[in-house]
């Protein structure tokens, strides 16, 4: 642990006046109690349900199913805190900034933890737990640019009954409401919530990368990834389940985040 800390605080030292990248997965919040998408932990989304519930495609078959999920994977995101690698991760862009340096966040989650714990400069490229949106495209509640907060919408009804006709609507259009996260029948361009181009940018500004539980099963890491070894710059991965490796473009680090990044962030003090 000691010489995993001392490693990325000691990259981290070289571009205090230049641009970091994090780009965080669904691992950083298992500590927080919400379960990993494709990790290796029994619970972890897609080892128990099926990908296919999480497409647009599905929400226009069965909206009323796929709501059902949905809201019974947000309860536990709700429920949620964020851990001491989310508060780590603040205190190293305070710190950065300081030293007059950029920081920026590229998170998959659509949980609120980062913002929960106060990072500022945050893309969420897959969308929002705790935002919905109009199913119809070019409404003002929806795709490309409009959303609503989920707190202000009544699930109650369809909560105690379950079915398509007890769906909340949008209050603009009478559409149904779909929830603000990208499918995976989506592109990352159809709302501008997702930040692509904002993402797509970091790729040629990052100076040092650091992935924190990520399975690099997504667009959005291998693009990092890619730009990363095109440009030669250093990119560390956090990952407790990680085979450790000290070479190659990829240094892996075997730690939990909730230990590591805290351990760093008293070496930058």
């Amino acid at each position: 642990m000691n010489r995993h800390a001392e490693t990325l605080a000691e990259a981290l030292r070289t571009v205090e006046d230049g641009s970091l990248l994090v780009v965080t997965g669904a691992g950083i919040s298992s500590a927080s109690g919400i379960s990993t998408f494709r990790g290796t932990e029994p619970g972890a989304i897609w080892k128990t349900s099926d990908m296919a519930l999480a497409t647009f495609d599905y929400f226009l078959r069965d909206p009323a199913g796929q709501w059902q999920w949905y809201l019974k994977r947000f309860e536990s995101v709700h429920r949620a805190r964020p851990n001491p690698a989310h508060h780590a991760l603040v205190e190293i862009e305070s710190w950065l900034t300081r030293k007059g340096g950029e920081f920026h966040l590229v998170t998959q989650n659509i949980d609120t933890l980062h913002e929960q714990a106060g990072t500022r400069n945050l893309i969420k490229i897959h969308g929002s737990s705790d935002r919905v949106r109009c199913s119809r495209v070019g409404c003002l509640n929806g795709a490309p640019r409009g959303s609503l907060e989920i707190a202000e919408i009544d699930f109650a009804t369809f909560a105690s009954r379950p079915e398509r006709s007890n769906l909340p609507c949008c209050p603009e259009c009478d559409s149904l409401l779909r929830a603000h996260v990208l499918f995976f029948d989506e592109y990352y361009l159809e709302h501008s919530d997702y930040r692509f181009a904002d993402a797509e940018a970091l790729a040629e500004q990052m100076q040092i990368v650091l992935f924190v539980g990520t399975s690099f099963s997504v667009g959005i890491t291998d693009l990092y990834l890619r730009a990363g070894r095109r440009r030669g710059i250093p990119m560390f991965t956090i990952d407790p389940a990680a085979t450790e490796s000290e070479a190659g473009p990829l240094r892996s680090l075997a730690a939990p985040a909730e230990d590591l990044l805290p351990a760093v962030v008293n070496l930058l003090a």
